[in-house]
């Protein structure tokens, strides 16, 4: 069925939105660039077509038009960029401290690993000051136990087991240091002190047997002795004797008051004595408090370091606390005098090599001044800037083809490491930063500007059109003798030699910017007719804005009898020229 072209015409100003006023929005052209592998033969053919006025008969302009065979070849889909190569990894060397640099054996150039000694720089007065700061934590740490020590002395404990005898403050008093506060004896042991003729007692040893009697009842009781005297005295007469101590239990009778003799052996004392307590101690405070509690009472037996009176003080507390913020001051400053003194020597903070060096031996170094840079060449990264409408292909893991201006017929091999979700908008476009990784660096080095391809998708000897060639709609223009005609729709037009066309409608495959696969619709042996493009990378919806008319920029540069929606219909999602 042909169609009438002042229709085809109407139909077309409608669907490529003829007459809408200028400036309105426009779309964002991807960034694709498409390598294609193969060739086809296109056939150039310089025919004019004359197309009727949107209103009237009168004939337009003639505009020639294009015509290519339909051949198999592979077709590529690839992003390209540029961008600029980077170490993998760099490093400003710096120090914080002043001083002469002693030492500097490295140059240019030089491979360095990870924590070699960079620089030496005289420490002499870091070193006097850390020491400094050493003495000082050591008579903080002194003072702080001391106080602590003090603390400790809060609580009165019994000096020996024994019974509390007396207990001599109540709560709430206040004690001096040194002032008693309890007395602590051991009455259940007795001990007599008397005297022996020094040659006798000189035979004695401490553990032997011995009898006591008392001297107000002659009861005789078995004791032991516990100490003899080293020394001699005279007594009057000339007799020299030694003393001797001798431990009994206490029955319950004994007192202070009771004297008694002893004999060991056959020896006895040359004289009587009186008893007194195995232990006995005067418990006093150590510091100065208030009575805080009372944990014994008056007659308990109590064994050796029990408490016997709780103290709290004040003042002590205090002493505490400053004498613990003085320890902690001297430790920190100890701890940075030492991270100070770390700085004087300077090591590589990462495996690398040497790329400048600004401070040789004997010169001095400034603090926050670069002392050398250290790069890391194991491999090489770039970034490239990838367009939001592309950024979904792209995924890590990628292949990147890389070339440089600076190393001639040489190709790299790169990787996709990081594709960054931080886009950066400029006006309505919005980019993606790509990070790709080039192990292989043979003749690069950073700096250098380089081009970036990844490879998208990719059809090997598949059938396939021009990219200009492919109208809205997924339809194309075929010649009457190509095969697929007879699966089209009758386009009638006026030309010089009077030829019809026909709309085929295709499925498209992989698409490439100079060609386009197609799945279905053609087949070889078919020949297209389109409008050729006016420079390469730009078919005619590309064109669209830049040609005369109406129409969606198509205007009266359209061929008499386009199908119907003809250039303004549904071009396919990521089409070319978008």
């Amino acid at each position: 069925m042909k169609l009438a072209i002042k229709e085809r015409l109407e139909g077309l100003g409608k669907s490529s939105g003829q007459g809408a006023p200028e400036g309105g929005p426009k779309k964002k052209r991807r960034w694709k660039k498409f390598a294609v592998a193969g060739a086809a033969l296109v056939i150039a053919v310089g025919v004019g077509i004359k197309l009727l006025a949107p209103g009237g008969g009168a004939p337009a302009a003639e505009t020639p038009y294009t015509t290519a065979a339909v051949e198999r070849m592979d077709v590529n889909s690839s992003i390209t960029g540029s961008g600029t190569l980077e170490a993998a990894d760099s490093y400003s060397v710096s120090t914080l401290v002043e001083g002469t640099i002693l030492t500097a054996a490295f140059e240019e150039g030089d491979q360095v690993e990870e924590g070699t000694v960079l620089y030496t720089i005289d420490s002499s007065d870091a070193a006097s000051s850390l020491e400094q700061a050493q003495i000082s934590l050591n008579q903080s740490e002194r003072s702080y136990q001391n106080t602590m020590e003090s603390l400790e002395d809060l609580t009165v404990t019994a000096p020996v087991s024994g019974q509390v005898y007396s207990i001599d403050v109540e709560a709430g008093d206040e004690v001096s240091a040194g002032q008693q506060v309890a007395t602590v004896r051991d009455s259940k042991t007795m001990s007599l002190e008397v005297t022996f003729p020094a040659d006798d007692a000189a035979s004695f040893y401490v553990g032997q047997s011995a009898s006591v009697t008392l001297d107000s009842t002659f009861e005789t009781l078995t004791g032991s002795i516990s100490k003899i005297a080293g020394n001699n005295t005279v007594l009057t007469g000339n007799v020299i004797v030694r003393s001797v101590t001798i431990d009994v239990s206490n029955p319950g009778g004994l007192s202070t008051e009771q004297s008694a003799s002893a004999a060991v052996g056959t020896v006895t004392s040359t004289g009587s004595g009186t008893f007194t307590y195995k232990a006995e101690e005067t418990v006093t405070a150590q510091v100065s408090g208030t009575v805080a509690s009372i944990q014994v009472s008056e007659g308990q037996q109590v064994s050796k370091n029990q408490a016997l009176v709780v103290l709290t003080s004040d003042d002590l507390d205090d002493q505490v606390q400053s004498a613990q913020d003085s320890l902690r001051n001297a430790q920190i400053s100890y701890e940075k005098q030492t991270e100070q003194l770390e700085d004087y020597t300077v090591t590589a903070p990462i495996t690398g090599t040497i790329v400048d060096k600004n401070y040789n031996a004997g010169e001095t170094s400034e603090a926050n001044q670069v002392l050398c840079s250290i790069y890391d060449l194991s491999y090489l990264t770039m970034t490239l800037s990838v367009d939001e409408l592309d950024i979904s292909d792209i995924a890590v893991g990628q292949t990147v083809t890389i070339t440089a201006d600076a190393v001639e017929d040489r190709t790299y091999t790169g990787t996709v490491t990081k594709v960054s979700v931080a886009g950066t908008s400029s006006g309505s476009a919005t980019t993606y930063p790509v990070t790709i990784r080039i192990d292989d660096t043979d003749g690069l080095l950073p700096g250098m500007s380089v081009d970036a391809t990844i490879e998208l998708a990719a059809a090997q000897d598949v059938l396939a059109i021009p990219s200009a060639a492919l109208n809205r709609g997924n339809t194309v223009l075929v010649t009457a003798g190509s095969p697929s005609a007879a699966n089209g729709t009758l386009v009638e037009a006026t030309t010089e030699d009077g030829e019809d066309y026909y709309s085929v409608e295709v499925t498209t495959g992989v698409i490439g910017d100079s060609y386009i696969e197609i799945v279905s619709g053609l087949q070889e042996g078919d020949t297209v007719v389109y409008i050729p493009t006016s420079s390469s990378g730009e078919n005619a919806f590309g064109m669209m804005g830049e040609m005369p008319g109406g129409m969606g920029g198509m205007g009266g540069g359209m061929p008499s009898g386009m199908p119907s929606g003809g250039m303004g219909g549904g071009m396919p999602s990521g089409g070319p020229g978008f």
